[in-house]
């Protein structure tokens, strides 16, 4: 009979929760207990879905996990925020584990890290440099980021995978702080008037690859436009297309509350005018 094989001790006891103090006295001690849950999840008898994902395959989810923390925070609602934080620390954990099974860093590192650089390019609050306000602090901060990098250019920071409107506006934000920016608001207002005229003529000479180039270059500066006006253009869009995603509901319901629906397997009217749906348009506004 062959000897049986020892039992191996668990990386982490899922009945043994630790009971969580209240806000004020937390200080991040459970964030052991969610890197033994990682550990355990990815041990070899661990979960098969976790235990097969990568670096590369957890992409999305990053992404994914940052737009619902944006979500909870414009919704105010703190449960949520609470809730989808915890699902982006997890990506955190997730991939400070898989590089720690490749031998390259792990969770402590990352955190480590954080910390350094945070004392760091904060001399006025760990060191003996003064920092009159914010603006001060922000110039300060970048000129320690490029004596860190080096060689690296201004903004060799900025991700080229952030939403291109966010992106717009920190490329903006960083060549300012070094003088490379309208004096106000005015100088990149009337840049928007001139990158709409050059648009209009691409339009009227109907070249297709100018027309892209010019509508780039007037999006770019209305980007720069909402800067100049301490507008976030990325939560501005987003709130538009809310506001018109709740209007066009209204639409939707009077058109099939008044026509059977837009036309779908030969009900209801197939071509509704343009005037009857600005009508129910006008109604949404009004609501």
């Amino acid at each position: 009979m062959p000897e049986a094989k020892p039992a191996r001790a668990p990386l982490f006891d899922a009945d043994a929760p630790r009971p969580i103090p209240p806000a004020a006295a937390q200080d991040g001690a459970t964030l052991v207990r969610l890197v033994g849950v990682m550990r355990r999840l990815l041990a070899p008898d661990g979960c098969p879905w976790d235990r097969e994902q990568t670096l590369e395959t957890l992409r999305k989810y990053v992404l994914e996990e940052a737009c619902e923390v944006i979500d909870a925070i414009e919704s105010r609602d703190r449960a949520a925020l609470r809730e989808e934080l915890g699902d982006l620390l997890l990506q955190v954990v997730f991939q400070s584990e898989l590089a720690r099974k490749e031998g390259t860093f792990a969770i402590d590192d990352v955190i480590g890290g954080i910390v350094d650089k945070l004392v760091k390019r904060h001399p006025h609050v760990f060191g003996n440099l003064l920092a009159a306000d914010a603006d001060e602090v922000l110039r300060n901060w970048e000129k320690l980021k490029a004596q860190e990098k080096g060689s690296r250019g201004i903004l060799a920071g900025v991700p080229r995978s952030m939403p291109a409107l966010t992106r717009a506006q920190r490329i903006g934000e960083k060549v300012a702080r070094v003088g490379f920016d309208w004096e106000d608001a005015r100088g990149s207002r009337s840049k928007v008037s001139e990158e709409l005229g050059e648009l209009d003529a691409a339009i009227g000479k109907g070249d297709a690859q100018a027309i892209e180039e010019e509508l780039g270059d007037l999006l770019f500066a209305i980007v720069n436009l909402s800067r100049h006006l301490e507008v976030d253009a990325e939560g501005a869009l987003r709130r538009t297309i809310d506001k018109f995603t709740s209007r066009f509901a209204h639409v939707e319901a009077r058109v099939h509350e008044e026509h059977g629906g837009w036309g779908d397997a030969g009900s209801g009217d197939a071509h509704l005018a343009l005037e009857v749906l600005d009508r129910y348009w006008t109604e949404a506004k009004r609501r």
